[in-house]
């Protein structure tokens, strides 16, 4: 068993840069699919949910070559199969991405059902909904489902909820389909953006990203040409937090500002000094925070991958706080876990009541998802003693080196493993 040990620290100090967006990678990574000559990405993230697209990558036909500045070279132009093992796609969430990215130049494809995060259920309707306006039919079974499509036909598309995955989903399909596609209702998120200059850069007709209403142009083919992914907003605003819980100074570099505004806003009311700069953002904290009340929302609201690290942030505040989860009500594992080490949050259906004023002490915890994985790290640097996380790897599908990334800042952080350590005796360890 691997697991992260952690000893509580003082102070957090330093200046890092931020990679790649996982959350804008997976899909340009995909939308490579639609291209007939090579994609040169920058910028690209080494974790493990990149190196499952990889893997199908090279199951297809798609060649891909990391060179010696880190850039990621491929080449989708001998693409001889659409049937994605179901088992690979079904490791992570955003596998969905190559039907839309597939669908129009290929006619079908086969994938297994969305995988990832265990925080509840995340349906695919909206995709389903969006794409078979455009003329896909789709067709289920046990561990997997096809999708086939003689031709694809712009539509004008009403999201009955606001949706990233889908919104992206859809726009991948529609670049290639004949005619005008309108997506109203749409995602507003950089990472969506991101994805629009991309295809446009590929010889796409894209107008509206970035509003709620995008509008496509179908081309019959794209070409290829360089991108660089944007900075993670997401560990951009968990680094912050961190500067909140342990006091301390941190520049994070690398960076859009804008792209953290519903972020930097909350921790303003925390009580913790934020100073947006051009392209870094420097956070600095005595630890004397306020609590306060969030609710999540799609961009440009708070966001759902940001409550969990910020509910770790608000256990030491001087007074309660609230947090309501708009996006996805039963992610609240993190509470749980929370509570082995002395929160006492109090969960409610789609909220959780934080008191504050607690102080934390060090015990064996567990990350069910990328996201309470860094929660637990940075409840784990305020905390008294060694805290033991393990569920790592899910920790590892969104954050590169994170080991390194928090020691570079003074954090006494470190992965162990012992091979004849399991789960039953961590829990009788416990008790």
């Amino acid at each position: 068993m691997r697991w992260i040990e952690i000893d509580g620290c003082e102070k957090i100090n330093g200046s890092v840069d931020v990679p790649g967006s996982k959350n804008s990678a997976i899909p340009i990574l995909t939308a490579c699919c639609l291209a007939n000559e090579k994609v040169i990405l920058k910028n690209v993230p080494h974790i493990s949910d990149i190196q499952v697209i990889y893997d199908i990558f090279n199951e297809i036909g798609i060649s891909i070559f990391i060179d010696d500045n880190n850039n990621v070279n491929v080449d989708a132009s001998n693409i001889y199969s659409t049937d994605i093992d179901s088992a690979k796609s079904s490791k992570y969430r955003a596998a969905y991405y190559f039907v839309g990215a597939l669908l129009a130049k290929y006619k079908r494809i086969s994938i297994g059902y969305p995988g990832g995060d265990n925080f509840g259920s995340r349906p695919i309707d909206q995709h389903i909904k969006g794409l078979e306006a455009l003329g896909a039919k789709f067709s289920f079974y046990e561990n997997y489902y096809v999708v086939e499509a003689d031709k694809l036909l712009g539509a004008t598309i009403y999201f009955d909820v606001v949706t990233c995955g889908a919104t992206i989903n859809v726009l991948l399909a529609a670049v290639l389909a004949e005619g005008r596609s309108v997506l109203r209702n749409a995602a507003r998120d950089p990472e969506v953006v991101d994805l629009a200059i991309f295809l446009n850069k590929l010889g796409a007709k894209i107008k509206g990203a970035g509003t709620d209403t995008i509008i496509i142009d179908g081309v019959e083919s794209l070409s290829g040409t360089n991108h660089t992914i944007i900075p993670d907003r997401l560990i951009t605003g968990s680094l912050l937090m961190s500067v909140g819980i342990v006091g301390g100074h941190i520049a994070v570099n690398n960076i859009i500002p804008e792209h953290l505004l519903p972020c930097t806003a909350k921790l303003e009311e925390t009580g913790m000094a934020i100073k947006l700069e051009d392209n870094s953002i420097r956070a600095s904290s005595d630890t004397f925070l306020k609590g306060i009340n969030i609710k999540t929302a799609m961009y440009p609201g708070f966001a759902t991958d940001l409550q969990q690290p910020i509910t770790a942030l608000l256990i030491g505040a001087d007074s309660h706080s609230t947090i309501v989860d708009t996006i996805y009500p039963h992610r609240f594992k993190h509470c749980i876990e929370l509570n082995k080490m002395g929160a006492d949050i109090i969960l409610r259906d789609g909220n959780a009541v934080i008191p504050g004023r607690k102080k934390l002490k060090g015990t064996w915890v567990h990350a069910s998802d990328v996201r309470a994985g860094i929660c637990l790290i940075l409840a784990a640097l305020g905390a008294e003693g060694t805290t033991r996380i393990t569920g790592i790897e899910h920790i590892e599908r969104g954050y590169e080196d994170i080991v390194t990334l928090f020691s570079s800042l003074g954090a006494n952080i470190r992965i162990c493993e012992d091979l004849t350590l399991s789960k039953d005796d961590i829990d009788a360890d416990i008790m």
